[in-house]
């Protein structure tokens, strides 16, 4: 069974304030029948009441249904909602003549006024907030604002509302839907951002993985090129003695032989330092990385006097733990660790971006426990506390005689 709250924790920073757009502009549905809607079944009675009530439920139900098809257009996952946005403007322009006739030539009183020029102005406000979500060009949007606080003084004025009422309306529905059509641009830019942002992290992250492919690619080219060449030409040469029954064949050959063994090594080699990875280096690169990802990032401990061996395996560790945190949570600090006891070496990463155990999942972990396994290490990853995912990799010093060690616990360096 989930936890409360867990729904929310296991979104990514974009659902989150996708939600809370959502859900910001439907609050204005809500308080448009909590606030509007009801009191004016208590001040116009149950029949007229009732009817106006009927009305601010249908158009706050056509605003939320909007927002959402309207948010959706936005990200690309539905067509404009065009129709739905003509639908609402002419159900607004319905309830704002129905409100301002009451306010006019219903009961008498100044609770009903009031309660009616509510309904009528806040109809208006909304609905313009509420469209401003469907369009995209700013001129549509200043559009939309002068359209309805026109409409208000078009509406109000032939309808017997005093000429300086009737300005007084179309200022206040002009500055008031121009505030709320402000704040729905603003949500848009402000959510296609966080997906932007988003979507560069993961373009930043693959294009390192390109980038070492490259590297590698390239090493590898330069290694074997060069030699290959040399090869193919002593080749040529050797069968052309060969064929004239010379001596110098034989020692041609020999140089062949010799460029190729030669190729072997520097290939092993050039594998051997793309396998290999520097555990200091990782430390530093993990911490420069999410920190420039808005991570508060702290590494504890050094790799100094560690086995080649084990700071390889453990650099992968590094490497692997920073990319999940990068690609599957949604982070505000990360913690690494690296300290030595009883003969073990024991790195932890922990974060509190991944509450739903995405970072223990794929294939990244398989490969680490390979690595590890090696040198007689184990991997543990999975959720520990509230909100919080631990990443543990140990692996057991060498005897002193093979791989010499510093004695005693790893130096701590707090950044």
């Amino acid at each position: 069974m989930r936890r409360p709250g867990g729904w929310w924790r296991s979104k990514s920073t974009p659902e989150k304030v996708e939600t809370y757009t959502r859900w910001s502009f439907h609050f204005f549905g809500v308080v448009e029948v909590a606030g509007l809607g009801l009191p004016v079944l208590g001040t116009l009675g149950p029949w007229l009441g009732g009817t106006l009530l009927g009305l601010v439920v249908l158009h706050a139900t056509a605003c939320m249904v909007t927002v959402s098809r309207a948010v959706d257009w936005t990200r690309g996952r539905r067509p404009q909602p065009v129709r739905l946005l003509w639908t609402l403007t002419a159900l607004t322009a319905v309830i704002a003549v129905t409100a301002v006739g009451i306010a006019q030539h219903g009961p008498a009183g100044d609770a009903v006024d009031s309660a009616a020029g509510g309904v009528f102005g806040a109809v208006l406000v909304i609905s313009a907030g509420v469209i401003a979500l469907g369009v995209r060009e700013r001129r549509r949007v200043y559009a939309i604002v002068g359209g309805f606080a026109f409409g208000a003084g078009v509406i109000s004025f032939p309808l017997g509302v005093p000429g300086p009422a009737t300005l007084l309306t179309t200022v206040g529905v002009f500055l008031g839907a121009g505030f709320l059509a402000f704040s729905a641009v603003f949500s848009i830019w402000l959510l296609n951002a966080v997906y932007e942002l988003d979507e560069a992290r993961e373009t930043r992250a693959r294009l390192a993985v390109a980038e070492e492919r490259l590297r590698f690619g390239r090493d590898l080219h330069d290694v074997m090129g060069r030699n290959l060449a040399v090869i193919a030409l002593k080749s040529e040469l050797a069968v052309q003695l060969a064929r004239r029954g010379r001596p110098e064949a034989l020692e041609q050959m020999t140089e062949v032989q010799r460029i190729a063994q030669e190729s072997q090594r520097e290939v092993r080699e050039v594998v051997r330092g793309y396998r290999e990875a520097d555990l200091g280096a990782e430390l530093a690169g993990a911490q420069g990385v999410l920190t420039a990802a808005g991570i508060d990032c702290t590494v504890s401990g050094s790799a100094d006097g560690l086995p080649a061996p084990v700071q390889s395996a453990l650099g992968w560790v590094v490497r692997e733990a920073a990319t999940n945190v990068l690609r599957h949570g949604d982070a505000a600090r990360c913690a690494v660790s690296l300290h030595v006891a009883d003969e073990r070496i024991t790195l932890n990463v922990e974060n509190d971006g991944a509450p739903d155990g995405r970072q223990g999942r794929g294939s990244g972990l398989v490969g680490l426990r390979e690595r590890l396994s090696e040198v007689g290490g184990t991997l543990r990853a999975g959720p520990a506390g509230d909100g919080v995912f631990r990443l543990t990799a140990e692996v057991p010093l060498p005897p002193p005689s093979s791989s010499p060690v510093a004695p005693g616990p790893v130096g701590e360096v707090v950044s």
